[in-house]
């Protein structure tokens, strides 16, 4: 993880930095992220709800919906979100696919909040030492 917060940290050092506290994001976690990453998000100064605390949500097409509905950027490491957005059409206030190898909360929140900010309106995929950006219509 060492390497990884290096290359991390010089990647990031190339764009604008991230104050996540700052407008208060509204994000709406997946059940795969689990609820010590959506604490994280909370401390941080975010709106975060974990997905098994809504309804009982069967799919990810009806947690995109109800992110959606509540202006709401989903985090997730499913990439099942990708086909969703890009392939089917449906609408979304954004996406955060995390691709890592980590498993920890920390780790991966730490390796996410450099992009909290940029995720509205966009598809963000991390992994480690990069993040891609691709803005929805």
């Amino acid at each position: 993880m060492q390497e990884t917060s290096r290359t991390m940290k010089r990647f990031f050092h190339r764009l604008p930095a991230a104050d996540t506290k700052a407008g208060n994001m509204k994000f709406l976690i997946d059940t795969n992220l689990g609820r010590k990453f959506t604490s994280l998000l909370k401390q941080a100064g975010h709106d975060a709800i974990f997905a098994k605390d809504l309804l009982p949500l069967r799919s990810d097409e009806e947690i995109l919906a109800k992110a959606k509905n509540e202006g709401r950027i989903v985090v997730t490491n499913d990439k099942d979100f990708g086909e969703l957005v890009f392939r089917l059409g449906r609408p979304s206030c954004g996406v955060i696919l995390l691709r890592v190898s980590t498993i920890d909360p920390k780790e991966r929140f730490e390796l996410a909040k450099g992009v909290l900010d940029k995720a509205e309106g966009g598809f963000v995929v991390v992994k480690e030492g990069q993040a891609r950006i691709r803005r929805l219509k």
